[in-house]
């Protein structure tokens, strides 16, 4: 794997590991803390049915400011742009030792959010600049079982820890590991914009001017391409993310299990995600990219069918975790091609498209996952079944509109 600018290899994994490290971060300051929720509310005097707003609110906040972090990006840097993100997302990781009120702690999650807005807007171009097509899909896929880590282990994570500590040095621990990275980005991230690449292009800086970026942003949302792939984005892990909002209340508070039993029954979802992600690493430089997508539909449907039948048939814990855990495998196979396939399906900057495509992905699942709680999904584990089955549905039209694009966006060239 060689990297398109002139460093050395091993910086290059260093950077992305670096990056992952960072997405790894934002990942667990909302999956590590959902074991704490039940505790949360409590001291905080609020009701059991704020628990999945601390998810939702959370990704919620990574669309605040994306429009704009995206085209600061193209105008200054990658690299100045996600210094700055780390430094925010750590400050108000801080703050929340200070919550004392459930509007505070909110909006304290809402403000953690826009640190996810930087990974989204600002690292995944940046990678995707740095290296060619085949290797940055094989990156990206590589960094997703990196920073799948969080909800893998980060319920377990979050459960030891509260046998010793308050919830509230949870987020102390992320904003330390927050300096941290900062202090590796300030070493080992490269500035992708400016400068000449091994193939000898060199990708321009653009200046933000209001009027014009409004009209790029119209554009874009007239590229049915691109909408149709930022759509199928958000909604083929709206179910996921349901999961991770409602599982708490699901699991600890509906069905009794203790918090280490909750973290356990999380493991086979997301070890099926991290298997999906390992596939498309191992494949991705042998087939175009619509052809992979194709591929991902098969344990995609099949595990939202089996997830909703096998409930239906018997409502228990076993039941959702083996639909759930197929239809991860399918997930994790389709979403580092979905992603390259949105992301270069128009020819505008990278930072404004990928500005765009996080705001209507994150929107769709921070509105679909509260949606998912108002609707009734947390009330029974047929009901989460009947909802995310509906819900992974839904993607099917987007996912359609993209794999039957114009045939040149589909193919991986080494």
């Amino acid at each position: 794997m060689k990297p398109l600018l002139y460093i050395t290899p091993a910086r290059a994994l260093a950077f992305g590991l670096t990056l992952a490290l960072f997405e790894l971060l934002t990942y667990l300051a909302s999956d590590a803390v959902m074991p704490a929720m039940p505790a949360v509310v409590t001291e905080l005097k609020a009701s059991p049915g704020y628990i999945p707003h601390a998810l939702n609110l959370y990704l919620l906040g990574g669309v605040l400011l994306q429009w704009l972090i995206g085209p600061l990006a193209d105008r200054y840097g990658r690299r100045p742009l996600l210094l700055v993100g780390c430094l925010l997302f750590a400050a108000a990781c801080l703050g929340t030792y200070w919550a004392h009120d459930i509007g505070v702690f909110n909006l304290l999650r809402l403000l953690q959010g826009v640190g996810l807005g930087f990974v989204v807007t600002v690292s995944y171009p940046a990678l995707n600049e740095a290296f060619s097509e085949a290797d940055a899909v094989r990156m990206m896929a590589l960094l997703a079982n990196i920073a799948l880590l969080s909800p893998l282990l980060g319920p377990l994570l979050g459960t030891l820890m509260l046998q010793w500590l308050d919830w509230r040095w949870l987020f102390v621990a992320f904003a330390v590991g927050a300096v941290l990275t900062w202090a590796l980005l300030y070493r080992l991230m490269p500035e992708t914009l400016g400068v000449e690449r091994r193939d000898g292009s060199r990708l321009p800086f653009t200046p933000v001017h209001l009027l014009p970026l409004m009209a790029a942003y119209g554009q874009l949302l007239r590229n049915r391409r691109f909408v149709a792939g930022s759509a199928a984005l958000g909604l083929v892990g709206l179910p996921l993310i349901g999961w991770i909002g409602l599982s708490p209340v699901l699991l600890i508070h509906d069905e009794g299990l203790s918090t280490l039993a909750y973290a356990l029954w999380q493991l086979p979802v997301f070890a099926g995600l991290i298997a999906g992600n390992l596939i498309i690493n191992h494949i991705a430089d042998r087939y175009p990219l619509n052809t992979l997508l194709r591929g991902a539909l098969a344990p995609y449907l099949a595990g939202l069918c089996l997830l909703l039948l096998l409930t239906w048939a018997l409502p228990a814990v076993p039941s959702v975790v083996a639909g759930m855990s197929l239809y991860a495998l399918g997930l994790g196979i389709a979403n580092a091609v979905l992603y390259r396939v949105t992301l270069y399906s128009s020819e505008q900057s990278k930072g404004l498209v990928s500005a765009m495509l996080g705001m209507i992905t994150i929107a769709l699942l921070g509105f679909g996952g509260a949606l998912l709680a108002m609707l009734g999904a947390g009330e029974s584990l047929l009901s989460f079944a009947v909802a995310a089955s509906c819900a992974g549905a839904l993607a099917l039209w987007p996912l359609w509109q993209v794999i039957g694009g114009r045939p040149g966006q589909g193919a991986v060239t080494p």
